[in-house]
């Protein structure tokens, strides 16, 4: 059993997650990941992901690979922080999964989630 340690500063993404995140940004022509929220879901936040190729004010960039840059509003920042973006493979299905040390609960598809009070 290991233990995940999370940065509060920062956000990490494993190497999966990097490699499919690289290439949709290519398919998308993007320059960028938003890693968003948006109240809705069974559980209060969703997360929101937009591939773009413009620049956003008032945001968070991480980068990582040299290529790879995630951006996060400063107003999403407190719901994110420290979380760890994964890729996963269930069955035949892949999908990019948060591991977000904020969250207290998420749904039982695992799209939205609740925050710690």
């Amino acid at each position: 059993m290991t233990t995940q340690e999370y940065d509060p500063q920062s956000i990490s993404i494993t190497a999966p997650a990097l490699a499919h995140v690289e290439k949709q940004m290519r398919n998308e022509g993007a320059s960028a990941l938003v890693l968003g929220i948006t109240e809705s879901g069974c559980n209060g936040y969703m997360y929101e992901l937009d591939y773009v190729n413009k620049v956003i004010s008032n945001t968070r960039s991480f980068t990582f690979g040299n290529r790879v840059n995630v951006l996060i509003e400063e107003t999403n920042w407190p719901l994110v922080r420290g979380t760890e973006i994964d890729y996963v493979t269930e069955g035949l299905n892949s999908s990019l999964k948060f591991n977000n040390p904020n969250a207290d609960s998420q749904c039982g598809c695992g799209e939205s989630f609740s925050l710690k009070i």
